[in-house]
């Protein structure tokens, strides 16, 4: 059933996802729990994700606890050898390295026709192309999670226009793959892949981030840590503010770029630099996309404007700009630390199929109850997540005393040595207003 490239590659691959295995105790710790649990017996689940080694423990993962597994995913983030031994073990593959646009559209169709019960999505393309053009295939879905920030966001629109027609948990924004992946994850991995790619330090040299969500954080604090000048373009004012806190200079982005040696978009949202931004560079000046979404620099605009592109380097193009000067574009804007790199590293990633593993099983047991939305997991969710790490850390977290769980649901008792006056807030459980100064 499976459609890859290079099937005699599966030992190379087979190699080095027992090697990610090592470094990955809480998808292997979760997987057995579903195991044992059962819940996802016989369900069909569909892996729409970059497919690199830690990928595909998650999917074996699940594989072992009795679903039957399918994965997909576009040539810009497949892995051939990865593929090979995911279709040695019997899990279905969609994925090569050499496919086409229209070959990654018709794998993607070919995933949703084996009518997956529960989607596990990157982008939430998939998600949509099934409420597009596979819409029978909703009919005995049970949902799907969504793992990343730009793919929930058309969802939720979709939720608000009352287009959504299956439950959707948004794993992205649990707190074990939000604090960690985003920040540390794909912060890291960005930035040093695309150091790897121009092949210069960042001592001195002025680094300008747009965006300061999650992931600009952890661009920005990285740069900074390898001694860059950074500079931080947001729209949202509080954002801005905690950046200018956190010591970076702020400034809107049309300025910042008159002085970037180094430009990155960190939002998920297309057109951030746009041909403004380009032709406000410096001559020299790189650019690059941590993450991302299709256009997120503005390539397009910027070549029906007049620039000239042509590759100076693997996965480096140099654009001669209208305006006379040049500038570097790395990845052609794409999502460089899977599509160059090799992704998040593999602890980070551990934390985030986790969640994934969690998610999954939340919706084999609840998501026939669940309202056609995008749903925040438990916090219960995260909990469990975090515990497995803690442990495998040799680290414990503390306990509330029984004099602060009495704190918390009596609220504030009054002073020592004193009954609560009737009618005073904490007679009622209810905490008292706060003294003014």
């Amino acid at each position: 059933m499976s459609d890859i490239a290079r099937p005699e590659l599966w030992r190379e691959g087979q190699e080095k996802i027992e090697w990610a295995s090592r470094f990955m105790p809480i998808t292997r710790t979760l997987g057995e729990e579903l195991r044992a649990s059962g819940s996802v017996r016989g369900k069909r689940i569909g892996l729409v994700l970059v497919l690199e080694p830690k990928t595909a423990n998650l999917a074996l993962a699940l594989a072992r606890a009795g679903a039957d597994v399918a994965v997909m995913c576009d040539a810009s983030s497949a892995r051939d050898d990865t593929a090979a031994a995911l279709d040695h073990a019997g899990i279905a593959v969609f994925a090569r390295e050499d496919a086409s646009a229209e070959t990654d559209h018709r794998f993607a169709l070919d995933l949703l026709d084996l009518r997956p019960d529960i989607l596990v999505d990157d982008g939430s393309s998939v998600t949509r192309l099934a409420h597009s053009e596979r819409p029978g295939v909703l009919e005995t879905m049970i949902g799907a999670t969504e793992e990343t920030t730009s793919g929930l966001r058309p969802l939720r629109v979709m939720e608000r226009t009352g287009d959504l027609r299956i439950p959707v948990l948004a794993a992205n924004d649990a707190r074990c793959k939000t604090l960690f992946d985003n920040g540390y994850g794909t912060g890291q991995s960005t930035l040093f892949t695309m150091l790897d790619v121009l092949g210069a330090p960042l001592g001195g040299r002025s680094v300008v981030v747009a965006g300061f969500g999650y992931v600009g954080r952890g661009v920005a604090r990285h740069a900074l840590a390898l001694g860059a000048r950074v500079t931080i373009a947001e729209v949202d004012p509080v954002k801005a503010l905690e950046a200018r806190f956190a010591s970076y200079s702020v400034e809107p982005l049309a300025r910042a770029a008159r002085h970037a040696d180094l430009l990155i978009s960190a939002t998920g949202i297309a057109h951030t630099i746009d041909v403004e931004h380009l032709l406000a560079l410096p001559d020299g000046a790189a650019v690059a996309v941590s993450g991302g979404v299709d256009q997120e620099i503005a390539i397009d605009a910027v070549i029906a404007a007049g620039a000239r592109r042509r590759t100076v380097a693997p996965d480096l193009e140099q654009f001669e700009l209208p305006n006379g000067r040049s500038i570097l574009v790395l990845d052609d804007g794409g999502c460089i630390n899977c599509t160059v790199g090799e992704g998040n590293p593999i602890e980070i990633m551990d934390l985030s199929f986790g969640v994934q593993t969690a998610a999954i099983d939340f919706l084999a047991r609840e998501g026939s109850t669940l309202a056609h939305a995008v749903h925040l997991l438990p916090a219960s969710v995260d909990d469990r997540v975090a515990r497995v790490k803690l442990d495998h850390f040799g680290s414990r977290v503390d306990d509330a005393s029984e004099a602060q769980l009495r704190f918390l649901s009596e609220g504030q008792p009054a002073a020592a040595g004193q009954p609560a006056a009737a009618g005073h807030p904490a007679a009622a459980g209810q905490p008292a207003a706060e003294a003014q100064p």
